[in-house]
């Protein structure tokens, strides 16, 4: 496999900067994210809740005493 050298020619790598498949922070969808700061789906994006600044709601996981 060989890669693409950069102007300083250094091989670039894979690095988590790049467009690739992520899973929705806030479904679990697996969908094709364009760069590492996106991190919610455009499902996500087109709901109310989300384009409103509705805070997402949590499962209760235990009893607070």
């Amino acid at each position: 496999m060989s890669s693409i050298p950069r102007i300083d020619g250094l091989d670039d790598p894979v690095t988590p900067l790049d467009p690739r498949s992520r899973l929705c922070l806030r479904c679990k969808a697996t969908f094709h994210s364009q760069w590492a700061g996106e991190r919610i789906c455009g499902r996500c994006k087109g709901t109310a809740a989300w384009r409103s600044g509705t805070p997402m709601q949590t499962p209760s996981v235990g009893r607070r005493r």
